[in-house]
């Protein structure tokens, strides 16, 4: 296996700007006297009686402002919080575009906004289901969320556990894996206790906290450039890898030959664009709203908090390049996510911190917990609504059973996944998982797209055609990303001494994508001419 792309701690605490141990101890306290009620409030706010729809979407009473910052919560995930700054700091330009990327995702969840609400049930099975009733189309939904959700929530705990051993000034692989299972249950907590309306709480918290980290963080920075912009983008460039790369694009798959860098870089781009706004946690969230209109209205408020933050994180990582430097960045994460910490530590003032800087890190480590926790009670939900609603009730029950079953069932749904997920994290700690998140969005990117895509907009599709884009897109990414150098064959991946890796692109969604819609389109010509040569034409469900 690959070395370890998580944070190391020892690194992280005995690199530039690291605290000393009062410093420490006094972050730990504000943390947790600020988390610990958060957590208290998310378990109070669920429901009060076992409804489905308060379980699932909250009574479906969200308005437009509060869904926003809810929405805003769900985009904002550790990979863009710690990713993105990570990716500005070590790449420049490249990561720039990882942060446009973000933004413009959110006008495709706009583009789906208005249909996604209109056939909103619970879940992506109820959604595809008025296309294509009967249980094929809702079981293959089950599997492509599932097979969206787990990976997503071993990258997040695994690296939450990472986090909170270095947040304790603690180290060893016993450590990280202890905190991904007290972080597990924590969430499972929350979920299974608190359902949408517990996740809306800590969202909202989550994003607002998040907020004001980084407008802090950001303040302090430009504070030390004297708000001079160009200043900190050309100390920026001199503290990175490659100085003479840094604003230029391509630094990011600068070692891949020939076009494959290019290929790449495009290739995570429309990776991002396309598969965030198709996550099943985030499409599930318009289903909060009560109708058409306030779930546009939400999206488009969700952009300008998303575009705000976005601006704050390049900031950061430029800041992270010029005060930290990306060798010293690279050297405590090759993957970048330790740069808004060891920032932090740095404006914070390192080990001569007073006061004001150890409550500076305690609300960013607090903004970094609180993201984890939220995107993982959200993506929880999601697999559970899956499991539960339509696995268990609409396939196996056939409908045929009551709100409060189908409640426990989501209960104990939340309950398996999570501790699926705590098991796979503590089970694969150390080892460079971080493709699985690009993983999951390849799989969002080119399955679920493509089949919403066909369910809302083209009225000759067909079950067939549904079915054809779900299990096949979601076969060819796997497959792909399997046979990828992300997975074996370079230095970095997860087997490196192993060589299967055919297939020379890092990103597969380039394929992967056009494979899927075509499957789409073959799949319903074949089950309309299907149709055709039964008795009575039969329009096979549609």
């Amino acid at each position: 296996m690959s070395p370890r792309t998580h944070t190391s701690t020892d690194l992280l605490l005995a690199a530039p700007g690291a605290l000393d141990g009062d410093a420490r101890e006094l972050v730990l306290i504000g943390f947790l006297a600020f988390v610990v009620p958060i957590l208290f409030i998310c378990v109070l706010s669920g429901p009060e009686r076992d409804r489905v729809d308060d379980f699932y979407a909250a009574g479906r009473t969200l308005r437009p402002l509060r869904g926003a910052l809810v929405l805003a919560g769900v985009y904002l995930s550790a990979a863009t919080v710690l990713g993105t700054t990570g990716s500005v700091a070590l790449y420049g330009y490249d990561g720039l575009l990882i942060a446009l990327c973000t933004v413009l995702s959110l006008g495709v969840l706009l583009l789906l906004a208005d249909p996604l609400r209109r056939r909103a049930g619970y879940t992506l099975g109820d959604t595809l289901a008025l296309r294509a009733p009967g249980p094929a189309v809702r079981v293959a939904v089950a599997v492509v969320t599932l097979s969206a959700c787990v990976p997503y929530l071993v990258v997040q705990l695994s690296g939450a556990g990472v986090t909170t051993a270095a947040l304790l000034g603690l180290s060893g692989p016993g450590v990280e894996r202890t905190a991904i299972v007290m972080i597990g249950a924590l969430v499972v907590c929350a979920t299974v206790f608190g359902g949408m309306r517990g996740t809306i709480v800590i969202q909202v918290i989550k994003t607002l906290v998040l907020l004001g980290a980084a407008a802090a963080v950001t303040a302090v920075l430009l504070h030390r450039f004297g708000w001079d912009t160009d200043a900190l983008i050309r100390a920026a460039a001199r503290g990175g890898d490659r100085p003479d790369a840094y604003l230029r694009p391509g630094l990011r798959f600068a070692a891949s030959t020939g076009p494959r860098g290019t290929l790449d870089l495009v290739g995570l781009m429309v990776t991002i664009v396309l598969g965030v706004a198709c996550l099943p946690h985030v499409t599930m969230q318009l289903g909060a709203a009560p109708d058409a209109a306030a779930a546009r209205r939400t999206v488009r408020h969700t952009l300008g908090i998303v575009g705000a933050f976005c601006v704050a994180t390049v900031l950061m990582g430029l800041g992270a390049a010029a005060l930290v430097g990306a060798p010293a960045v690279m050297a405590a994460d090759p993957g970048g996510n330790s740069a808004l910490l060891l920032l932090t530590a740095v404006l914070a003032g390192g080990p001569a911190t007073g006061t004001g800087g150890a409550l500076l890190v305690a609300l960013v480590s607090s903004a970094v917990f609180l993201t984890t926790l939220a995107v993982v009670a959200s993506v929880t939900l999601a697999a559970a609504g899956a499991l539960a609603h339509d696995l268990y009730t609409q396939v196996l029950r056939r409908g045929r059973t009551t709100e409060g079953r189908e409640v426990a069932a989501a209960r104990w749904s939340s309950a398996g996944v999570g501790v699926l997920s705590i098991a796979l994290a503590v089970g694969v700690q150390g080892w460079n998982v971080q493709f699985l998140s690009v993983l999951s969005l390849a799989v969002a990117a080119s399955s679920i797209l493509p089949a919403l895509v066909y369910a809302l907009f083209w009225r000759g599709s067909h079950r067939t055609g549904l079915l054809w884009a779900l299990y096949g897109g979601l076969l060819c990414a796997v497959g792909l990303q399997l046979s990828s150098p992300v997975f074996s064959g370079s230095p970095a991946a997860l087997f490196p001494d192993r060589h299967f890796d055919w297939f020379p692109l890092q990103t597969v969604v380039l394929v992967s994508l056009p494979v899927a819609l075509l499957l789409g389109v073959a799949g319903s010509l074949v089950g309309r001419r299907r149709d055709r040569g039964r008795p009575g034409g039969a329009a096979g469900g549609m």
